[in-house]
């Protein structure tokens, strides 16, 4: 094998070419690189997710910042509102849930889920006391805690009951026989007294002559009877509580039913007035009100016992007003109150009559109407005077 000459001749290259090697010499005048839009929208994504996370731990700190202040005002009992002297009804065996409402209600708690939460913590659940409490609701969790363990149960009660058909006038009058209070603060209560339930902001008071009829829930209760004007007060809210408790169940449907409250309680009157000793009968009354209300062949109801309301210049009379009246005339038990959310389906009279017995006789046109009423008053078992 032939030896190759290893000698190399470098005789010929320059001494500048051996510092590094021309071939990869580093030329100082290359341009410089350029950076992609990619790197510049990677440092603006980066910008922006720093901003945001900043911002929000500002909101957060601001908002349980904003929290410690409002539960630790609620806990003291300061600011936000309060400072009025308040009255509240506590009944025999109300559960803490309750009574933290309507501490809510008098403006005392505004949180009345924590209160709950306190008493169940100090263990006061169950040590609550039954009365009428008088007090400024700046008093805070522990002062209401104290006010409501060692007092109560000051004041005087009579049981008294409002009957199913009652009306604003029948209640004042019983309520003062009672001595509950006299009818002219009761009175005051029903058209003029504070109370926050929606159904009542919903009361066109112009329209009506008493703003409370038909909304003062039939029941047996135990009114308070130590002061008229506050007593008073007290008998209206329990009334009105006890129909918001008892129509709760209802609310959905009555939503849904295409009338107002107002006019689910003025249809429920009605049917209190027809039917109020027939429960059976009440959803096929409330059905015959609804298809008059619904054909263009009836501008009037036609219920005779709203001749009788003694108010209103003929704006409860349905022979006169069209349609329904402006508000409830009286009193509707709970039967009634559903008959008119629930109308028995495909019922479909357009008359009925009652005879002597509270017997009731459906009709679908105005001539089998009128042979009825000639037939019942033959047999002198026609119910109306003539």
């Amino acid at each position: 094998m032939e030896e190759k000459d290893l000698n190399l001749d470098y005789s010929s290259s320059s001494e500048d070419d051996f510092v590094i090697g021309k071939g990869f010499e580093i030329e100082e005048d290359f341009p410089p690189v350029k950076k992609g839009k990619r790197n510049n929208k990677k440092r603006s994504h980066s910008g922006i997710k720093t901003f945001i996370w900043v911002v929000s731990i500002i909101v957060i700190s601001v908002a349980l910042a904003f929290g410690v202040i409002f539960v630790t005002a609620d806990y003291l009992g300061i600011g936000f509102g309060r400072g009025e002297d308040c009255v509240i009804e506590i009944d025999k065996g109300t559960p803490v849930v309750t009574i933290a409402r309507k501490l809510n209600e008098s403006g005392a708690v505004k949180m009345p889920f924590l209160f709950r939460v306190y008493s169940k913590l100090k263990h006061y659940d169950g040590k609550y006391k039954y009365g009428v409490y008088e007090f400024n609701n700046e008093l805070g969790y522990s002062g209401i805690a104290e006010m409501l363990m060692s007092e109560g149960a000051k004041a005087d009660s009579v049981k008294v009951t409002i009957p199913e058909m009652a009306s604003v006038d029948d209640i004042a009058k019983i309520l003062s026989e009672s001595g509950v209070c006299d009818k002219k603060d009761f009175l005051n209560e029903v058209r003029h007294g504070d109370f926050s339930f929606d159904f009542v902001k919903e009361i066109p008071e112009e329209s009506v002559y008493y703003r409370l009829e038909g909304y003062l829930f039939p029941e047996t209760y135990d009114f308070y009877c130590y002061d008229s004007k506050e007593c008073a007060h007290l008998a209206v809210l329990k009334m009105l509580s006890t129909l918001d408790e008892r129509i709760k169940p209802y609310r959905s449907e009555i939503k849904a039913s295409g009338y107002s409250f107002h006019e689910i309680m003025t249809m429920a009157s009605l049917v209190e007035l027809e039917a109020g000793g027939s429960p059976s009968e009440m959803s096929n009354v409330a059905a015959v009100f609804f298809n008059r209300l619904k054909s263009k062949d009836f501008a009037t109801l036609g219920s005779s016992p709203t001749r009788k309301y003694p108010y209103g210049n003929d704006r409860y009379n349905t022979y006169v007003c069209k349609g329904l009246p402006v508000g409830p005339l009286c009193s509707p038990s709970i039967n009634s109150i559903k008959a008119a959310i629930y109308p028995t389906k495909d019922f479909d009279y357009y008359y009925f009559v009652t005879d002597a017995s509270m017997n009731f006789y459906y009709k679908k046109t105005l001539k089998e109407h009128n042979e009825i009423i000639a037939k019942l008053k033959a047999e002198k078992n026609w119910i109306y005077e003539e």
